[in-house]
């Protein structure tokens, strides 16, 4: 990845913290991003990650790191290319002179984190990952999670819901990457299936709370798109 003359300038200054580096890199590069997965979803997963880390016995460098970078590229908005992400963010690493195993730790959490429909196994494990996959999920539920999911749903023009077209809980990981079904089902082909695929107890406890505000969303939904309420 070319990094802009902006970017060098600004590198080759005084700032000398590798994690403020960082931050200035991810929101440089995602000053143009979807709503949802901009500079605030980051800023907002690495607030999460924090949160749960202090509760934890892990490297909180590869959690800083991974938090921030995790979304560097999406598939989402690449063509469903899912090596732009990990790529981008090891140029970037290397860039800085990061140590090997702190880059292969942060790309090994990138590959990983995503839910992808739920349907795929994780091929790494580590505490660095738990906290930071949570922290991710943690973002797409509750209020923001709620804002997220019909603002992504809008950006790719998609019905607010439809009854006539039930949720798929079946998909294949390409099914699910290419779904394009009313922004409703997306809660029950992922946003409600999250509170019980939290790793860390913080994130467990944290999802509990914002399953619940989910569950009264729906049900008020429901209540006006009936006329009821």
């Amino acid at each position: 990845m070319q990094f802009s003359f902006f970017y060098k300038t600004i590198f080759k200054m005084k700032t000398t913290n590798l994690i403020e580096r960082t931050i200035f890199f991810v929101k440089e590069t995602l000053a143009q991003a979807e709503g949802g997965h901009d500079w605030f979803h980051i800023e907002r997963v690495y607030k999460n990650a924090l949160l749960i880390a202090a509760s934890e016995k892990c490297d909180l460098e590869i959690v800083q790191l991974s938090a921030l970078l995790h979304d560097i590229a999406d598939s989402k908005f690449h063509d469903g290319d899912e090596t732009i992400g990990p790529k981008t963010a090891r140029t970037f690493l290397e860039s800085e002179n990061v140590v090997a195993t702190t880059i292969d730790h942060v790309i090994a959490i990138i590959e990983n984190i995503s839910f992808k429909g739920g349907k795929v196994a994780r091929k790494f494990s580590s505490i660095e990952l738990d906290i930071v996959q949570d922290a991710d999920r943690l973002d797409a539920i509750g209020a923001i999670g709620i804002a997220r999911t019909f603002n992504y749903g809008g950006f790719k023009n998609r019905a607010l819901y439809n009854p006539e077209i039930a949720p798929n809980l079946s998909m294949t990981k390409e099914e699910y990457k290419n779904n394009e079904a009313p922004t409703i089902n997306h809660f029950y082909e992922k946003l409600l299936l999250l509170k019980d695929k939290m790793n860390t107890e913080t994130g467990k406890q944290i999802a509990q709370d914002r399953h619940r505000y989910m569950e009264g969303f729906l049900e008020q939904f429901y209540a006006e798109w009936e006329g009821r309420k």
